[in-house]
């Protein structure tokens, strides 16, 4: 008897058992795992069985077309008559496993930054299927596997899980998963497409920088998204910008996009990311804190500030109004124990190079004792009106403003001739004295202007000048008249005698000679003028110590003028 062998096939594929009973002319009866299939070529219960071969050589092999899992099990064939069976044949029937499966094929979508965990599915095999997972031509190395046997108890499901690093993953990539065992030993595959989904990815950029205030700028707002962009939208310094919609955004440029930052907002379906830029704006210096006037006490410090802002980089500078030199080049101006010419107007000056210049001016106060800045000799006209002016600089400002005139006082409104104004201006008081009808005593006396605060006191002594043109000019006629009357007189005298005339003209002409005119102004006390005037002030300052103000004092002395004719 020729025996069948153990054979293994693939499900779906035909298999012949052999089994030939070499001079057997009896029946033959197939035998699997115990239960007979039928005898001779009669295979009625067993559509796919055939028994095939020469009966006459005593051939009965048994075909399998189109084998099943079912078919996986022993086989014998028998002899019935010579009672003769063959050994045991082991048909095993190997089953491929189906297509494998990725969860979330063909496209597997997840957020940047997270990892990524892929499964495949391998399902009823025989013998369990081996998954690999490859990417780029590489197998992925680290995959968890795991396999469950079916109800059946011959096939078997394989699941494996592999776990991917987001440092590792890239957009778009492929994985695959080939499962593979003996009957699909080049394996089955299913691919799946990496779908990293982010925020969008944005760049601002802004162009021409830098760029002088005024000029024209182009914001382009580059992005790129998973899924795709949805929308725009433009803000400056938290403000929408609505007349802006699409990616890119332009605009005549100001010193404001300097310290306002221009954003753009990309949004799509995850969301939106906000991307912000300052323009790096050229433009002349403007005012950030404003400097404030002060007001302080004599010997206190003077602290002034002020801020501006420019670009590019500014330098400031503190100056006192008409002065050159530099007091500072910081924001704050100090000035120590201030004294009183220190009161006046300080400017903040801020030059931005080779854009512009700005400047802010303050005012600085100092409270002290008046001061007394008039001429000490002024000027006036013998005969008409004349006025003596006494400039105050006081702050706070004089109590009471008095005029005097040794030893009588004038504080205000008229006096006999004498009539005083005080006027107050933007640079301090002005008292004016005014004589209505000026005499030659005016010139010898001496005026006095005394003012009080609450700081103290100051005094200054003047004296009233004749305008020495005028007065020479009425000499002057007044001789020439008086010989004008001369030469009259003489003419009147040549019509009574002529012979007597012509004598006496020669002793006229003889007295023209001897005619002088002479001008004295004795000063009797001019030796001691410099030592009276300080006495003077001293004396007007314990005088006047008993008002609780401000007094103008004239004190009189006498001198001498005279014209003779000889």
């Amino acid at each position: 008897i020729f025996q069948p062998h153990d054979l293994v096939v693939v499900a779906g594929q035909p298999v012949t058992l052999p089994c030939s009973i070499t001079g057997y002319h009896g029946m033959v009866l197939w035998v699997k795992d115990g239960l007979a299939l039928g005898v001779n070529r009669d295979m009625s219960g067993y559509p796919r069985y055939d028994v095939i071969g020469d009966h006459s050589k005593g051939e009965y092999h048994l075909l399998i077309q189109r084998t099943e899992l079912t078919d996986d099990g022993s086989f014998e064939c028998q002899a019935i008559q010579a009672a003769t069976r063959s050994r045991p044949a082991r048909l095993t029937v190997l089953v491929p496993p189906d297509d494998p499966v990725i969860i979330g094929a063909p496209v597997v979508s997840l957020r940047a930054g997270n990892s990524l965990n892929l499964t495949c599915h391998a399902n009823n095999a025989k013998p369990a299927a081996s998954i690999i997972w490859i990417r780029n031509g590489e197998v992925l190395n680290g995959a968890a596997y795991t396999k469950t046997l079916l109800r059946d108890g011959r096939r078997e499901s394989t699941v494996s899980t592999l776990h991917i690093s987001a440092s590792n993953i890239e957009n778009g990539q492929q994985i695959t998963c080939r499962a593979s065992n003996k009957a699909a030993p080049n394996g089955k595959e299913a691919t799946v497409t990496i779908d990293i989904q982010h925020f969008p990815l944005v760049n601002l950029s802004v162009e021409p920088q830098p760029v002088l205030e005024g000029n024209l700028v182009k914001f382009h707002c580059a992005a790129k998204a998973n899924p795709p962009v949805t929308h725009y939208r433009w803000a400056k310094g938290g403000s929408m910008i609505t007349d802006a919609t699409g990616d890119t955004y332009e605009v005549l440029v100001d010193h404001s996009f300097f310290t306002e930052p221009v954003s753009c907002e990309v949004t799509n379906a995850l969301g939106n990311t906000n991307i912000s830029r300052n323009v790096d704006v050229y433009f002349g210096p403007r005012l950030a804190a404003e400097p404030q006037s002060l007001q302080v006490d004599r010997g206190s410090d003077a602290v002034f500030s002020c801020a501006w802002i420019g670009n590019p980089s500014l330098t400031i500078v503190w100056m006192k109004r008409g002065h050159g030199v530099v007091l500072s080049n910081e924001n704050t101006l100090t000035l120590k124990a201030v004294r009183q010419e220190d009161a006046g107007k300080y400017v903040c000056r801020a030059v931005v190079p080779r854009v512009g210049v700005g400047e802010k001016e303050v005012t600085l106060t100092v409270n002290g004792p008046p001061t007394i800045s008039s001429t000490q000799t002024q000027q006036a006209l013998y005969g008409e009106k004349g006025q003596i002016k006494c400039f105050i600089r006081s702050t706070p400002p004089p109590d009471r403003i008095v005029s005097s005139i040794y030893p009588s006082m004038l504080e205000s409104g008229t006096s006999g001739r004498y009539t005083v104004e005080t006027v107050s201006t933007e640079d301090g008081v002005i008292s004016t004295l005014t004589m209505s009808n000026i005499v030659p005593a005016d010139f010898q006396t001496i005026y006095n202007c005394t003012a009080w605060n609450s700081f103290g006191s100051d005094t200054e002594i003047i004296r009233l000048k004749e305008q020495g043109s005028l007065r020479l000019a009425v000499i002057i006629g007044v001789a020439v008249g008086a010989f004008l009357a001369l030469i009259v007189l003489i003419g009147t005298l040549g019509a009574f005698c002529c012979a007597r005339l012509q004598r006496n003209l020669k002793g006229v002409v003889s007295a023209k000679n001897d005619i002088r005119v002479e001008i004295v102004h004795k000063d009797h006390n001019a030796a001691r003028e410099p030592e009276d005037q300080g006495n003077m002030k001293q004396m007007m300052v314990s005088w006047h110590s008993k008002p609780p103000s401000s007094l103008f004092s004239l004190t009189s002395f006498t001198s001498g003028l005279s014209i003779r004719l000889g």
